[in-house]
């Protein structure tokens, strides 16, 4: 990997030489680096192919959505003139620089794609055939395919004074086409647009006698073959694709507004054509059609991303749901099952219930939602969504409930980035069944994944509560590693009714027992803590901190582990994504580990970790070490209280992955990211495979 910078030079600034730019790494060049790490997996061979093409895919997502929110914050920061990011970066230079890594990271998808992944797919008897492969009979085909499939959907552009430059929907395909002659009407041809409706399938797969029945084709080669068909009488002299990204932040002033709902649908309307902040250009177009489009769309050089292959290379991903071909993905995996005959309820009065998705089964939360709504002594049902996916049980089940006459408060996210839309239908469709639904606080988004479960039992109330670090999505759940815990604890009840009173009334900041959250009690609370293991090592006793999390740009919190460090702590970081910390610059993180793991689940589980000299503290949140849920969003931290759960988190999902030395990446006080291996005599240990194992 490429490193992010040199080896810093600590100097005093601002009087605290724990603020020096040079002890932070860039937090966009930080996240753009994580798809290099992924994109890796697509190279390795140890992956099945069909997987490695998925993770080849999902790097070009993400670096889709980094465009769409991250590379778009830099943009208006460096339009009002935003102050330097705390490495000292100005947004100028921080666009600058994501061109250049942004760049090598295209190269090396097309790369991976042209060089690798296709003739690897080639041999498994798969072929995605460019334009020049295809033989007469599937031009043939393809031709016909075109005037009868495609064509009649087609509204093609000539660009002249009374047919402008349309507007462009955010990743859309479209193809420039230059031409020469004059149409019907004596109109000379010089450009034209044509904009390949999302209705038209990405990827065309041939009939079984012309390909073996596992032969596909691009919408976008067949588009740029035939797209001469749609200008008779005048001659095509090139025709290009591309695809321009647009900034999808939705930006809604709270204040102003009177029903953020309405203000959201009207922003998501718009969301499609706001400001352009990439152009991904076929590698063969001329200068003068780029500059064309460049001013157009109001970027600039440094915003054009030239590529040799289609611009929605991430399509390809259909093929993996296409193919019927198990032996190129991962076995099934078969999650442990939580089984009692006594019901969830009555498993969960006995003693605290620990699950980790995906390795443990999402049914047990399921169970819980739809057990309480259909039993005679739940009285009522409070929960947080954030992102629950199509086709929810979830969702089902409350409003069951409320049908079932249980008082039910839902408290929907509707800021929830690209979930918006959906998260609007949600709420209709749960304000139409009788849930009482409610938006969250003003200013802050509500990440907390907590579900309250209020039972009659005997002459008493009991609260049953559900605590996660994951969102409530059964998808998600069998992707993303997470930790559920299932609690009748009665202080971690109150604590959570106490949250819910402050979503959806008007309750005062109240101290809780056993919670942390954000935005009052988690930041200072963690601060508190790393502080606390900093006076015991400088004491002569053991400082100790474990934690994982899958970002961590807030400095103060790094500030307080760098002070750590120096008084002799011993930390270990487990960080998916964007780091900004340094580890490991002589005397101030050399006592400071950060490592990335890459597999085959997505690591979104969130632990923290303090020694507290022998009485170890553990705890699990919805909450990253970033800015904006520290301080900007409403979360939950919350204490894993049995020991022997307690000792089970650390086991598998601190330590285990500590001892990774196959899927793990290593950050270098440079910036540059080291692929872990096994050393002399040291076993082979993946982390997520050690958990399937041990199903």
């Amino acid at each position: 990997m490429s490193s992010l910078g040199p080896l810093p030079a600590v100097v005093n600034a601002d009087n605290d030489p724990l603020r020096d730019p040079a002890l932070y790494i860039n937090r966009e060049l930080s996240q753009l680096d994580f798809n290099f790490r992924v994109l890796a997996q697509a190279m390795d061979t140890q992956v099945p192919l069909l997987e490695r093409l998925r993770f080849m895919c999902i790097s070009c997502t993400n670096l889709d959505e980094f465009f769409e929110i991250r590379a778009a914050a830099v943009r208006h920061a460096q339009e009002f003139g935003l102050p330097p990011a705390p490495d000292g970066m100005t947004p100028q230079a921080i666009l600058n620089s994501i061109h250049d890594r942004a760049a090598q990271l295209v190269d090396q998808q097309y790369r991976c794609w042209n060089e690798t992944l296709r003739p690897a797919l080639h041999e498994a008897g798969i072929d995605v055939l460019g334009r020049h492969s295809w033989n007469h009979r599937q031009k043939r085909w393809l031709r016909a395919y075109f005037r009868n499939e495609i064509m009649p959907v087609l509204s093609p552009l000539g660009l002249d004074p009374s047919h402008p430059f349309p507007k462009i929907l955010n990743k859309s395909l479209n193809i420039v086409v230059v031409l020469k002659g004059t149409d019907a009407f004596g109109r000379a041809g010089h450009l034209a647009i044509v904009r390949a409706p999302r209705s038209l399938p990405r990827i065309i797969q041939l009939p079984e006698k012309l390909g073996g029945g596992q032969t596909y084709v691009f919408l976008s080669s067949v588009l740029s073959t035939f797209v001469d068909e749609l200008f008779p009488g005048m001659e095509v002299q090139g025709a290009y694709q591309f695809r321009v990204t647009r900034n999808s932040e939705l930006v809604v002033d709270e204040e102003e507004v009177e029903n953020l709902a309405l203000a959201l649908r009207d922003e998501l309307v718009d969301r499609g054509y706001r400001p352009a902040v990439r152009l991904e250009i076929a590698q063969d177009c001329p200068r003068d059609i780029v500059r064309t489009l460049l001013q157009n769309f109001g970027l600039t050089e440094n915003a054009v991303y030239r590529i040799d292959g289609p611009v929605n290379l991430n399509r390809v991903i259909q093929l993996y749901d296409l193919l019927a071909r198990p032996e190129l993905k991962y076995p099934t995996l078969n999650p442990q099952v939580l089984r009692d005959s006594d019901g969830i309820f009555e498993v969960v009065a006995r003693g605290d219930v620990l699950l980790h998705h995906p390795f443990d089964a999402f049914t047990a939360v399921l169970d819980l939602i739809k057990q309480a709504a259909v039993d005679p002594n739940t009285l009522a049902i409070k929960q947080t969504l954030y992102r629950t996916g199509k086709d929810s049980q979830i969702v089902d089940a409350l409003i069951l409930a409320a049908r079932n006459g249980k008082d039910v408060t839902v408290v929907v996210e509707l800021r929830a980035r690209f979930d918006e839309e959906a998260n609007l239908g949600l709420a209709d469709r749960l304000q139409e069944a009788g849930v009482q639904v409610v938006y969250g606080v003003v200013g802050y988004k509500t990440h907390a994944k907590m579900l309250l479960i209020v039972r009659r039992e005997g002459r008493k109330l009991r609260r049953y509560v559900h605590l996660g670090t994951g969102n409530y999505h059964s998808g998600t759940a069998r992707a993303y590693t997470d930790l559920s815990l299932i609690t009748a604890d009665p202080d971690i009840g109150n604590d959570v009714h106490l949250l819910f009173q402050q979503l959806s009334g008007l309750a005062p900041r109240t101290k809780l027992k056993r919670l942390l959250q954000s935005p009052f009690t988690l930041h200072p609370g963690l601060l508190q803590r790393i502080e606390r293991e900093t006076r015991l090592a400088a004491s002569g006793r053991p400082g100790r901190i474990i934690a994982k999390m899958n970002a961590l740009n807030e400095p103060q919190m790094i500030r307080a582990l760098y002070a750590a460090s120096q008084a002799g702590v011993q930390i270990d970081l487990i960080v998916r994504g964007a780091c900004t910390l340094r580890p490991g610059v002589p005397g101030v993180s050399d006592n400071i580990r950060v490592r990335s793991i890459v597999g085959r689940f997505l690591e979104h589980s969130r632990v923290y970790w303090f020694g507290n000299d022998g009485a170890a503290e553990l705890f699990c949140a919805s909450a990253d070490w970033l800015e904006r849920n520290l301080l900007r969003r409403v979360e939950t931290c919350f204490p894993i209280l049995d020991p022997e759960l307690a000792r089970k988190v650390y086991r598998d999902v601190l330590q285990n992955y500590l001892d990774d030395n196959l899927n793990a990446w290593e950050l270098r006080a440079t910036g540059e990211y080291d692929k872990c291996t096994p050393g002399h005599d040291e076993p082979p240990h993946a982390a997520q495979m050690t958990l399937m194992q041990g199903l």
